[in-house]
């Protein structure tokens, strides 16, 4: 037998046992989440359940397909899209208000804030002048209703994290000039690394065991909740979805007639990479379509080609317009192929420790399923998340300030990038950012910050071009009220003692 028959002989066994355990892990799973399914007793909370139980049954045989075939794609068809697949902001015509009334805007809100330190929806963090993120994306919709004399609405997709939490606190918007409604994402089961098996033995188990698939879950989770046709039937036709923790995500009309007078049935806002976003998806021609390239697609031997500030300029910045008729047909055609994130976790039952997996999606892998879709490249101003306290600083700062709800930059810094700003493990919870930065420092002039360790900023502390401050373990660094500090390594073990 030649080596090439017998290549192939091998390549068939391969598949062959690849497809036996395929099935067997598919079947065991079936069985427990029918199993899962029976521990409800009440039979419309059931019938709810069975359905998502479906879903998760759906997103697991598809990824037991994946784990077989592989995920990365062919590094030799990816090519850069065309100037038809990516357009610039400043190419779109002039804004009007005419569309507002097809629009709808979505946030996500499924993410605690224990990241930084912080307990329930981290959209409740306070971030600027006594205002959460909420609180913002509220007045910035308000605003836009009362200048207009429209009646844009605002959705949460919550999680069974937040859910409970955010119906408390939008209770306070009763009687503004907004309709803010809420609905939940799935409730998936955590899986056993090992065997493959859901985590939790019943609906009622401990909360652990159970995870919202991230914020590709939003297609199904919106027509399962009947906020989708609730929309269309309004009129709403066009939804703008954006991360709750994105300041700068604020509608945008301009984009809004584009998506409409183009016909597409979905935008991905784009914004210029830099050293920090390297790891950020990108929208590439793939065979032909548009599709988002993540860095786990990436074979091994090409991540620093994508990681290529030259090679890929523009990153996705998860702010996304979409078409809910497109929405509706993909979802009931069951047509939404999104790629799946596994997400690996470790988590305490009884006495013992386990590696668990989660199986995720991501709203904008869905993009090459919808008709004309391309991205548009916006100012960098649109991208403004707040993931760490680093992050909490620059929002904070005299670098913007705030109106009608919406982050301004200081003109001071137009054309310039944001300040890069780095903090230690001290400033890593919110409680201990606020306690060494109680007085957030001027930094109009600043290029880059880096604090580690026990470090303390007086009031009207003035940052400017490059500013490095290392304390020593065990040492601390006081900067005293007033101090000036550009260009400058402060380290050591140092109280600067005012005069």
């Amino acid at each position: 037998m030649s080596a090439q028959a017998k290549k192939h002989v091998k390549s068939q066994s391969t598949y062959a046992f690849d497809n036996t355990a395929t099935n067997v892990s598919a079947s065991q799973m079936r069985n427990a989440l029918n199993a899962l399914v029976d521990t409800v007793k009440d039979p419309e909370a059931q019938a709810k359940f069975e359905n998502e139980m479906d879903s998760f049954f759906a997103l697991f045989r598809r990824y037991l397909t994946d784990k077989a075939s592989g995920t990365t794609l062919d590094w030799d068809k990816i090519k850069s899209p065309s100037e038809s697949e990516v357009v610039l902001y400043d190419s779109l015509k002039s804004e009007t208000a005419d569309n507002l009334s097809k629009l709808a805007v979505l946030k996500l809100n499924g993410g605690l804030g224990t990241s930084m330190g912080c307990v329930g929806p981290k959209s409740v963090i306070e971030v600027r002048d006594g205002n959460t993120f909420l609180d913002l994306s509220v007045r910035q919709i308000e605003h836009l209703n009362r200048k207009y004399d429209s009646d844009v609405p605002l959705l949460l997709m919550n999680s069974f994290n937040t859910d409970a939490d955010t119906a408390k606190i939008i209770k306070k918007y009763q009687g503004h000039r907004i309709r803010v409604r809420t609905f939940n994402q799935s409730r998936f089961p955590r899986i056993f690394k090992d065997s493959l098996l859901p985590v939790p033995e019943s609906f009622d188990d401990e909360l652990d065991g159970w995870y919202p698939p991230g914020h590709g879950d939003l297609y199904e989770a919106l027509i399962s909740s009947g906020e989708l046709d609730s929309l269309l039937a309004q009129g709403r036709e066009i939804l703008f979805v954006s991360n709750g923790d994105n300041l700068g995500a604020t509608v945008d009309t301009k984009i809004l007639d584009h998506m409409i007078e183009t016909g597409a049935e979905y935008l991905m806002e784009l914004t210029d990479k830099t050293r920090a976003d390297v790891k950020g998806g990108t929208l590439i021609n793939y065979d032909g379509q548009v599709r988002l390239l993540e860095i786990a697609q990436v074979p091994k031997e090409h991540v620093e080609d994508f990681k290529s500030i030259k090679k890929f300029k523009y990153f996705n910045t998860n702010n996304l317009w979409i078409n809910l008729k497109a929405v509706k047909k993909l979802v009931e055609s069951n047509s939404i192929q999104a790629e799946i994130i596994p997400n690996q976790k470790s988590i305490s039952k009884g006495n013992s420790e386990f590696n668990v997996l989660q199986l995720e999606t991501a709203v904008g892998a869905a993009i090459r399923h919808f008709e004309g879709a391309h991205g548009v490249v916006v100012p960098r101003a649109r991208f403004l998340p707040v993931k760490t306290c680093s992050d909490l600083l620059l929002v904070k700062s005299d670098l913007f300030h705030l109106e009608h709800g919406a982050l301004k930059l200081d003109p001071a810094r137009y054309g310039f990038a944001n300040p890069l700003i780095k903090l230690g493990s001290h400033f890593k919870k919110v409680s201990g950012f606020l306690s060494r930065i109680a007085h957030i420092p001027k930094i109009v002039e600043l290029d880059h910050l880096t604090i580690t360790g026990n470090v303390t900023l007086g009031r009207n502390v003035t940052l400017k071009g490059t500013v490095i401050i290392v304390c020593n373990d065990g040492d601390k660094i006081d900067i005293p009220n007033g101090s000036v500090l550009e260009n400058v390594v402060v380290t050591g073990n140092l109280t600067i003692l005012e005069h």
